[in-house]
């Protein structure tokens, strides 16, 4: 009787084990370095909810940068700063951030990103977070403050 204790508990676990290993959240920002520019031009994109954009603007501002709105066909090499940005919301018992991106250009090219990714998170509960609070704090990592 032991024995099969200890071989269901050593299932259990492994089972566990494995649940939580496809439940990650990742996050990664590469921050944009030596700008000069106080001016950020952000290309709208009107599939993404519009608080993203209103947190994501005010969060620039409070940083020290002027924003500039472009309409969504815009390209990016339209302004010397220029950012586009995608979140994704799902639903999971209530409605949560799964997917927030920003990428920056400078003069067209690549300068930093930011990407939160709570796509895989299956029963991770903290894929749960306040949308505001993570786009500010995917700014503040991307952008140094003027």
């Amino acid at each position: 009787m032991a024995n099969l204790n200890n071989h269901l508990k050593a299932m259990f676990l492994a089972v566990c084990a494995v649940t939580l290993v496809g439940c990650t959240i990742t996050q990664h920002v590469k921050p944009v370095e030596n700008l000069g520019a106080s001016e950020i031009c952000i290309i709208q994109d009107n599939a993404v909810r519009a608080s993203f954009l209103t947190v994501y603007e005010t969060a620039l501002k409070e940083r020290g940068y002027s924003t500039r709105l472009l309409h969504s066909g815009a390209a990016i090499n339209e302004c010397e700063v220029t950012s586009t940005y995608l979140g994704r919301w799902s639903w999971d018992l209530a409605l949560y951030l799964s997917y927030a991106k920003i990428a920056v250009y400078h003069n067209g090219e690549p300068a930093g990103e930011a990407v939160y990714d709570s796509t895989s998170g299956g029963g991770n509960l903290n894929k749960f977070i306040d949308a505001d609070h993570k786009i500010q704090e995917l700014v503040a990592q991307l952008f140094p403050p003027r």
